[in-house]
């Protein structure tokens, strides 16, 4: 029977245990050829991506660093400006504020103040400016507190901080006002915000001045990620920057991981940060592992295909089979069923064969025992004369004597009557406690005058203890009686026959009949049905055969052996009664 395929021709419904090992080292061949895959590419793109954010922020540092030193040679230039210096002098600042408005758009500075000694701006490239006094401002004091240009900060109320340079104008050493240059780094701000990158610059004291998260200016990183985190800025970012059509791919963000890269700005201690997230990364490694996975489920599938075919064959071949098993099963229970209605009129003709057995056995007692009545009948006679003589003779006690001696021999007359009409009855199947010794004297006496016309030597050796088992009484004298005719028939044709009956007690009870016969020449073949040793005509080979399956419904057994000395030996073995109600 192949692998796969159960009793009776039926398919299983699991599959074999090859196509499941082979099953499981695709899997985890699968599993690893996608982890390696995934290990691979996300390394790969990872440094990619790094490297990408990397330039991107090399890049916004130098822009920022370029426009800063572009812008701090501004007010050293217009400090020595000749119409500035003029009007400062003159105090005629018709000309100044248009002035100021040609020399930003030359420079390209976010706005120009010029302010007086006093601080009073008398020029501005913002006209509501000016007249108003700034000599409390921090870009005017530290001005006038040093000779070159100075850097200021200034943070509004608003969170938006300005980036100014301020430089002192002098005119024969004395001072007669202060250039202040505004640089527009708030352009860089909107740039950052176009691209997928959260980006914040810090100052030296780690306070974000730059970010492309309003909410985080003025605040340190860590406190500024807490109220809001580069995540949300970066979608933030996104979401307020004009086409969507026409960003990169990278810039659509979808994942929540983000990288975090920090560099060095060569200005004042700045610091920039950018968060970088790695939505594209991931996004390209699935498609990969999308194709690898979409690879292994088509070979899967073509597995499971062949597989499923494979077992439809095999699923057609064994319903082909199993009809052909149907059709044999059929053919088999009508023989089983014709071979039980063979059997049990096999087992009503052994029935009627024993019985005629038993007949026949009847039949040839019958002459001795018509010698053996006809003996008490010639002793009644002449009894009977003799007690008719007595009571002539008025003698009644002697004739009481005498019909005393009739009752006898009308007794011993029964006994033979009962026994042999015992021995004709079918008998039953119940069984009950039965003394062997009873039933090997009851045998005995039966087969007495058969014995006497041979005149066979019979030896009985019994305990005087009863020896009980449970039996059936006709049905184990019928066994015994068996066993006797057949000894008496084995010696035939010696001319002193003998035969001895010995009754054994042990773990069982077990009978021998032995005879000084030629003994068994094939002891095989000797307890089955029909076989026999004897002439056509004496017997049909029945006898050992039912006895042997009568001492079987007893719990025994009958065994047959070639005595040492010569002739045959035949044993019924039977559990004592104590023995069987001790295995209950």
């Amino acid at each position: 029977m192949s692998d796969g395929e159960a009793p009776g021709g039926n398919v299983r419904s699991v599959m074999p245990w090859r196509a499941r090992l082979a099953l499981v080292l695709f899997l985890v061949l699968a599993v690893a050829a996608i982890w390696v895959t995934n290990q691979f590419l996300t390394e790969r793109f990872t440094a990619s991506t790094k490297n990408r954010a990397e330039v991107r922020q090399a890049l916004y540092a130098g822009n920022l660093q370029s426009e800063l030193q572009r812008n701090s040679v501004v007010p050293l230039l217009l400090a020595r400006d000749p119409a500035l210096i003029r009007a400062l002098n003159s105090d005629d600042f018709s000309q100044s504020t248009q002035h100021l408005f040609e020399l930003k758009k030359e420079i390209g500075a976010a706005s120009i103040m010029l302010l007086d000694e006093s601080g009073r701006t008398v020029a501005a490239t913002l006209r509501n400016l000016i007249g108003s006094t700034r000599r409390s401002e921090h870009y005017f004091l530290s001005a006038l507190r040093s000779n070159d240009t100075v850097f200021n900060t200034f943070r509004r109320e608003s969170g938006a901080v300005e980036f100014n340079y301020s430089r002192r104008i002098k005119a024969g050493g004395d001072l007669i006002g202060v250039i202040v240059v505004e640089v527009d780094l708030r352009s860089f701000e909107q740039s950052w915000s176009s691209i997928s990158d959260a980006v914040l610059v810090t100052d030296s004291e780690g306070v974000i001045i730059l970010s492309t998260e309003p909410k985080w200016r003025g605040q340190t990183e860590e406190v500024a990620l807490e109220a809001t985190s580069a995540t949300s800025a970066i979608e933030r970012a996104i979401r307020v920057t004009a086409d969507w059509a026409a960003l990169p791919t990278e810039a659509i963000y979808r994942g929540s991981a983000l990288m975090r890269i920090e560099s060095r700005i060569p200005f004042r201690g700045w610091r920039m940060v950018s968060f970088t997230t790695y939505a594209s990364m991931r996004e390209r490694v699935n498609a990969v592992l999308a194709l690898e996975i979409m690879f292994f489920a088509i070979l899967l599938a073509a597995g499971f295909y062949l597989f499923s075919r494979r077992a439809l064959a095999r699923s057609i071949f064994f319903q082909r089979e199993s009809a052909e098993l149907r059709q044999l099963n059929e053919a088999l229970q009508r023989e089983i069923a014709e071979r039980e209605r063979a059997e049990k009129n096999l087992q009503v003709a052994e029935q009627t064969l024993a019985q005629s057995s038993k007949l026949a056995a009847l039949g040839e007692m019958s002459a001795s025992v018509s010698h053996e009545l006809n003996q008490p009948l010639a002793a009644m006679k002449t009894y009977l004369a003799g007690a008719k003589l007595l009571l002539q003779r008025r003698r009644p006690e002697e004739a009481l004597s005498s019909f005393l001696r009739i009752d006898d021999l009308i007794e011993r007359m029964g006994t033979i009557t009962r026994q042999l009409k015992s021995y004709a009855r079918k008998g039953g199947e119940a069984v009950e406690p039965v003394d062997v010794r009873d039933c090997v004297s009851s045998a005995i006496t039966m087969m007495e005058p058969q014995l006497k016309a041979r005149k066979a030597r019979i030896t009985r050796n019994l305990p005087s203890d009863p020896v009980m088992v449970m039996a059936d009484r006709i049905r184990l004298d019928q066994v015994l009686i068996n066993l006797l005719r057949n000894a008496l028939d084995a010696t035939k044709a010696d001319d002193e026959p003998a035969i001895d009956v010995i009754l054994a007690v042990g773990n069982t009870a077990v009978i021998s009949v032995r005879d000084n016969g030629p003994g068994i020449g094939d002891l095989d073949a000797l307890f089955e049905p029909f076989y026999t040793t004897k002439a056509p005509g004496d017997g049909v080979g029945l006898g050992l055969a039912i006895s042997s399956g009568i001492v079987k419904d007893f719990n025994g057994r009958l065994i047959a052996r070639n005595g040492r000395a010569g002739g045959a030996v035949f044993e019924v073995q039977l559990p004592l009664m104590d023995e069987m109600k001790a295995a209950e």
